[in-house]
Order: structure tokens, then sequence, then C-alpha cells
């Protein structure tokens, strides 16, 4: 495998990631992947291996470009009424 990537292109793959989170319409997929997104970068933080922190990232490479594919094929399928999640409650009296 190739060397390490370096801080820089991990933190960007880490936003890239949580910005097409943000692109899903549905609350419960949205949050998914962010939660997903979080967690994986934790469990892998402490990979001191250049081998396999080339290979985790090459991972999540292939992760981003199927989050974006599937962003898309549910922007497509939005459905038309929020999630109780996403609505604001209004001010009790």
């Amino acid at each position: 495998m190739g060397a390490a990537p370096a801080r820089g292109e991990v933190l960007a793959l880490y936003r890239s990631l949580l910005r097409t989170a943000r692109e899903f319409t549905d609350y419960n997929i949205r949050e998914y992947a962010k939660r997903r997104t979080v967690d994986a970068f934790r469990q892998n933080s402490s990979l001191s291996n250049p081998a396999e922190a080339a290979a985790v990232f090459a991972d999540g490479k292939a992760q981003l470009a199927v989050a974006k594919r599937q962003a898309i094929v549910y922007s497509l399928y939005a459905p038309g009424v929020k999630n109780i999640m996403e609505i604001k409650n209004p001010p009790a009296p």
C-alpha cells in the first residue's frame, strides 16, 4: 500500500463526509451518516501502522463516493412530510 495520508487529507475527508451527511433529506439517515463518520474516525484515530492507515483512508474515500451517490438518490425520493425530529416545537403559551 501507499504511505499514510497526511493530517490535512484526513481532516478534509472527515469534513467531506460530514458535509455529505448534511445533504441527506431524511433525518434518520442524515443523523446515522454523521454518527457513523464520527465513530469511525474516533475508532481509527490511534492507527500507527502506515499501511493500515492508508487502507482505512482509501476505504473512507470509497465510503464518501457511496454517500454522495446515496444523497442524490435520496433527494430524488425525498418524503413530502418532515420527521417529527425536524419540526421545531412552537413556544408553549
